[in-house]
């Protein structure tokens, strides 16, 4: 991961480039500042600044910068920073004269070093306009070629933030921005920061009152199209081709405030189920999902579901080459090609359900055909374990794909959607996922996936921790953590899932890695989970802690960990039944059978007081 961190004087920006290096054993410190100078505040401040690195840090000044980055390419590094670099290169070539010198060569040099460094590297420099400049020619030609090597730098690193007095703002891509020229000119070393304030936590997710009044049915409402959204929520740009849409990455982790579903709706499905022949409650389970279904759809008696459809997102994970699965990686590709064929337990439960099912390669490490790959992100992903799954833009993109999807099956007719996965390791990022956001340690949460040894148990808890680790960090910041550790798979998972909730449109959660998806995509959309319906409890451990978090209560427990979108698919006919049961049941004036009340009125009889059986 490539980092700059920009901000003003005192802002904050130091010491938040150093928290991000502070889950490492060994960081380098490449200072640009000199320190032979005879101002004392200036050493003082320098003095200041290496009190608050520990032994941990090896200091190295230079204003070589590319040079070193060169020589360790791999060490967790902090360069701080690009402001004295810069003064630097523009005094060794007399850049303070009337005429402006060319630098653009040291430049495209350093952001050479830049992108090929494969390690952890953390830039911090000034924003322009942020810092003090001196009002004279020298100044502003400073701010000038500031401003230009700010902006190539961020073009070569994987994520930007703007820290402004302790808060870090994330700054998304701006693809279309254009480069700034560079003029030429320096200012005094910038000032070293004081340490960020702790970032702020994301709000709770509003809850379903179970208290609600009830109140008569709405009119029926339709979920409205990906047009109608766009303002907000538009992640799909237009295309000539319709077989080949051109997704735009650009904020696609932001989501509007999710509406939720209709309360007085699903009160008058309350009323309902009373007036039907049967004792109040005796259907248990069926009548809330039915009372739910109706509230998603905003009429009651809810209209039957006709185009139930599952979304399986394939990816490949690199820490699968650790040991962590029993079946091998190259499982991913076959198991899509398989469910393009119709043969797998997703294609056969689908049948039986009356759903469809589409499936979507974002990183499997194989050619896949066209209609599979159109939102292909990349091949693989990054082992979690030593560096990040994805860049923030490969995030962004594949958050970008969820959302294009669940608006193209939601435009397409589909109104009930479940998300599916197929990836051979991807038990291991879901549950990083999991501890990362329940606060649980890896011993609590690690199950045997496909079915691994003891062996692979070890070699999976082991890199689950790894992944903990790094995960914690980004626990404030949904993109960061699906970049740091999910894979291009799961991030599309949790697009889909909170898209789906924008779209108004229910979902079946399927197994733990939809669920940890979920986690994220309740992270990322506050609201969202009112959407949502758990299909089924897996056998690993980690599911149930994630179905806690999400206070979600299973439809079917029968010991699955397929995935797939199986066990999802399996809770579908009793979703479908929970339908028909307040549309198609008699109520007991349309029966002739006495209710519980009318039983009351006339004590004389003892059949009619025990209810229908």
């Amino acid at each position: 991961m490539r980092t700059l961190v920009l901000g003003g004087v005192r802002s904050g920006k130091s010491g938040y480039g150093e928290s991000l290096l502070g889950d490492h054993d060994r960081v380098r410190y490449l200072a640009t500042g000199p320190t032979t100078t005879s101002d004392a505040e200036w050493l003082a401040r320098v003095a200041q600044h290496r009190r608050r690195r520990d032994d941990r840090y090896s200091t190295v000044e230079t204003t070589d910068v590319s040079d070193e980055l060169r020589s360790d390419a791999h060490t967790p590094t902090l360069l701080d920073d690009l402001g004295n670099w810069l003064a630097a290169q523009l005094d060794r070539r007399g850049g303070w004269g009337d005429e402006p010198v060319d630098i653009t060569d040291l430049t495209g040099d350093l952001c050479a070093a830049i992108s090929s460094f494969d390690g952890d590297l953390v830039i911090i420099s000034s924003e322009v306009g942020l810092a003090v400049v001196p009002p004279t020619p020298a100044g502003r030609r400073f701010q000038d070629e500031l401003g230009a090597l700010n902006a190539a730098v961020a073009a070569v690193c994987d994520r930007v933030v703007l820290v402004i007095a302790g808060r870090v703002v994330e700054l998304p891509a701006s693809p279309t921005a254009a480069p700034l020229s560079p003029t030429a000119a320096p200012l005094s070393p910038t000032e070293p920061q004081i340490a960020p304030t702790a970032p702020t936590i994301a709000p709770t997710e509003p809850r379903i009152s179970p208290t609600e009044p009830e109140i008569p049915p709405t009119e029926p409402e339709t979920p409205p199209t990906a047009t109608e959204v766009a303002a907000t929520t538009s992640t799909v740009a237009p295309s000539t081709d319709p077989g080949t849409p051109t997704v735009d990455p650009t904020d696609a982790e932001n989501f509007p405030a999710i509406e939720m579903p209709d309360m007085a709706t699903a009160g008058a499905a309350r009323a309902r189920h009373l007036t039907l022949t049967k004792p109040a409650g005796s259907l248990g389970r069926l009548e809330e999902i039915g009372i739910w279904l109706s509230s998603c759809q905003g009429i009651c008696p809810p209209r039957p579901i006709t185009a139930p459809t599952v979304a399986v997102f394939a990816g490949d994970h690199g820490v699968a080459r650790s040991g962590v699965s029993a079946f091998p990686p190259e499982v991913t590709a076959q198991m899509v090609a398989n469910f393009v064929a119709g043969g797998a337990a997703v294609n056969v439960l689908a049948r039986r359900a009356g759903a469809t099912v589409h499936v979507f390669d974002m990183s499997v490490d194989a050619d896949t055909p066209p209609e599979v790959s159109r939102f292909k992100v990349r091949r693989s992903s990054g082992d979690l374990t030593t560096t990040d799954a994805l860049s923030l833009a490969e995030a962004r993109e594949a958050l970008a794909a969820g959302r294009a999807v669940a608006d193209q099956l939601v435009d397409s007719g589909a109104d009930l959607l479940i998300g599916g996965e197929m990836g051979i390791g991807n038990t291991t990022p879901a549950t990083v996922l999991i501890g990362a956001l329940a606060r649980r340690e890896p011993v609590e949460i690690v199950g045997r996936g496909t079915g691994i040894d003891d062996a692979g148990w070890i070699r999976k808890t082991a890199a689950i921790r790894d992944g903990m680790r790094r995960a914690r960090r980004h626990v404030h910041d949904p993109l960061s953590m699906l970049a740091a550790v999910a894979g291009a798979d799961l991030t599309a998972l949790a697009g889909f899932l909170a898209q789906a909730a924008v779209r108004r449109t229910p979902v079946i959660l399927d197994g733990m890695v939809v669920t940890a998806a979920a986690m994220v995509a309740a992270e990322l959309a506050p609201g969202a989970s009112r959407w949502w319906l758990a299909g089924h409890r897996s056998v690993e451990p980690a599911h149930t802690i994630a179905l806690d978090h999400l206070d979600l209560v299973p439809v079917l427990d029968m010991s699955m960990r397929l995935g797939e979108g199986s066990g999802a698919l399996a809770a579908l006919p009793l979703v479908a039944s929970s339908v028909d049961i307040l549309t198609s049941m008699a109520t007991f004036d349309e029966a002739g059978v006495s209710d519980r009340d009318a039983a009351d009125d006339d004590v004389s009889s003892p059949a009619l007081a025990t209810g229908p059986s």
